[in-house]
């Protein structure tokens, strides 16, 4: 049993190790700069602190022996200008270090938004993913662990190597020098046995002290489970405040007094002093700390008393003694150092272990090879083709058995009650999703077959959900830093935004996010914008998720008088819940349960008071006419 343990701890410190380095390679492919400034920072440092150890020795004992007034000249001004010397080195690669050091977040950023920018949207659209990307950032944030933390064990790592050299060359000599004969009882010391004890309390201590202190900071990792709630609690309940988007609701229901008293719920049980980090510090964790302290100061008195009885005993100097106890301490305090930053390289690892697992996400959609055709006349044909979807991770059809054909030129509406499968069936269309079963072809061909990023070329889509940038108004319409003014403007125009653009410079910035002065555009207005960022892609396919839902009804009115205009030859498919726009359509799929249960115009639609269609129309014709007119 005891065996099979020391297997698995043996396995699982591999597997952490491995873990480890792993992130380094990361961090290289990164930055080089980073693990390169570290170690040559504390080598210098090292370096640094060694010098004027050995200098303040040799000039003790020239002090307390031959007085030599030239050599102790010699020494002086060498210890002067070479610590001079080092010490601006060093703060030097320090500097270099730290800019490095500070871009690690920046880093580990970048790696996380490049991560989300590449995966398959079915991937990226995974709640499990979202959550993964929570607990590296929260682990981050809290802790230090992750990517931090390995940066953090690296320079460990290279510190305490650096010293521990110094140390053991600055140390050998105290085992060599022997004390002469005519010492006594004192010449026992030079037996080899004395060495291997002080070299065994050197091991003893080391071993207990990085122990101690591993299992404590062991507890911080341990607790991490609790931290990450707690930080849940403390930034949203926290910030919520600040949050514009809310603060209507926060006064009119006084929901600041439930955000104090869970904020504070929050610190509670995680941070305050009754929480159980607090009572990690007073008992487990700060005993252990203690203890490490306490093992590594006995060792320092063994050290003291092996070294003034070789002194006195005339082995070496009294200058030497401070070489000596220096010397073999920092090299004590190194070799526990270095266990240290393996147990937090082993305390690390989970965390490791969560980023990798969020690294290592596959993009199981095939990217295609097939060049999509640019086509002048917009010819293109797509159709459904006995098209099933569910969506990963359930049993549940979100659409089942769709058959269809795009007509080229032609305005479709999408409608049907709130998860009938309209948005499912778009996301398909754009293919941010792959069918389960059934085929989508473009010009005869299944989608899965073209260059992935040129199929998407060939959409311009206004989402439900859309979403500007806090960027000037032009770039957020051509989605680019350069763009044709002239007809930012016409596709401004087109879309309704002519009025409000008399008032607005397309340099000027939206909301308040990165320019103080900018412009903080209403729903109905942000919702024009968006469908000029569409418009101006000038794509052949146009589609409109709910493209007047936050419009006044004058405004929508006008969207759709001009619809026909606004799309001229490309191929419009829309969704929407007002069916008194669908008619001015050529064509409306009208989506239940997931499969299309009726297909044709309006005025057929209608007239069929068994079909979906009918009943969905009858239910808002109140609103749109007197009841005599409702059909």
């Amino acid at each position: 049993m005891k065996r099979n343990k020391r297997q698995e701890g043996n396995r699982s410190t591999k597997a952490a190790l491995r873990l480890n380095f792993r992130a380094y390679s990361l961090i290289w492919r990164q930055d080089p700069a980073i693990l390169l400034s570290i170690a040559c920072h504390r080598l210098a440092a090292a370096f640094t602190l060694y010098v004027p150890i050995w200098y303040s020795a040799q000039i003790l004992n020239e002090l307390s022996s031959g007085r030599d007034p030239g050599r102790l000249t010699h020494l002086v001004l060498a210890v002067i200008l070479i610590t001079a010397a080092a010490s601006l080195v060093t703060a030097l690669l320090n500097r270099w270090e730290q800019v490095h050091q500070k871009k690690i977040f920046l880093h580990l950023q970048h790696i996380l938004s490049q991560k989300m920018l590449t995966l398959d949207f079915a991937s990226m659209d995974d709640p499990r993913t979202h959550d993964l990307l929570s607990q590296v950032t929260q682990n981050a944030n809290w802790g230090g662990w992750g990517l931090v933390k390995s940066v953090s064990c690296f320079q460990r790592l290279a510190k305490n190597l650096c010293r521990a050299g110094g140390a053991i060359a600055l140390t050998i000599s105290l085992f060599l020098l022997p004390v002469p004969s005519t010492a006594g009882a004192l010449a026992l010391l030079n037996h080899p046995l004395f060495a291997l004890l002080v070299l065994l309390a050197l091991l003893l201590a080391v071993l207990l002290s990085a122990f101690l202190s591993n299992r404590a900071e062991a507890y911080w990792a341990e607790g991490m489970a609790e931290a990450r709630f707690g930080n849940r609690l403390f930034f949203y309940f926290g910030s919520l405040g600040q949050d514009r988007a809310r603060a209507l609701d926060i006064r009119i229901y006084r929901q600041d007094i439930l955000s104090r008293r869970q904020w504070a719920s929050g610190l509670d049980s995680s941070f305050s002093p009754k929480g159980p980090f607090a009572r990690y510090a007073r008992k487990s964790g700060g005993f252990l700390k203690a203890a490490s302290a306490a093992v590594t100061t006995l060792f320092v008195g063994v050290v003291y008393v092996y070294v003034g009885l070789k002194a006195y005993g005339g082995a070496f100097g009294v200058g030497s003694i401070t070489q000596y106890v220096s010397a073999i301490t920092t090299l004590s305090s190194s070799i526990a150092g270095l266990f240290t930053a393996l147990g937090a390289m082993v305390n690390n690892a989970p965390f490791l272990d969560t980023l990798f697992t969020f690294l290592d996400i596959p993009n199981a959609m095939y990217q295609g090879s097939l060049t999509v055709e640019k086509r002048s006349d917009r010819k293109y044909e797509i159709e459904f083709r006995d098209v099933s979807f569910r969506y990963p991770g359930t049993q549940s059809w979100a659409l089942r058995h769709i058959s269809m054909k795009f007509e080229i030129g032609k305005r479709m509406a999408v409608v049907g009650e709130n998860g009938s499968g309209k948005t499912t069936f778009i996301k398909l269309l754009c293919r941010l999703y792959d069918p389960t079963e059934g085929q989508i072809l473009l010009n005869g061909i299944d989608i899965r077959k073209y260059r992935y990023l040129e199929y998407l070329s060939i959409f311009s889509v206004v989402f439900q959900d859309f979403m500007l940038f806090a960027l000037p108004l032009g770039q957020n319409v051509a989605a680019s830093r350069r763009y044709d003014a002239a007809r930012v403007r016409a596709c401004l125009v087109e879309a309704g935004f002519g009025e409000k653009l008399d008032t607005m410079s397309l340099e000027d910035y939206l909301y308040k996010d990165l320019d103080q002065n900018g412009v903080a555009v209403s729903g109905g207005e942000a919702q024009k914008i968006a469908i000029a960022r569409a418009l101006y892609k000038n794509a052949p396919f146009i589609v409109l998720d709910e493209p007047t839902v936050a419009l006044d009804p004058i405004a929508e009115a006008e969207i759709y008088a001009r619809f026909n205009e606004i799309v001229g030859d490309k191929t419009a498919i829309y969704i929407s819940h007002r069916l008194s726009s669908c008619r001015f359509c050529d064509d409306i799929l009208v989506f239940d349960g997931g499969r299309i249960v009726q297909q044709g115009r309006h005025d057929t639609l209608v007239l069929d008071p068994s079909g979906k269609y009918y009943a969905l129309w009858l239910a808002q014709a109140q609103y749109y006419a007197a009841p005599r007119d409702t059909v």
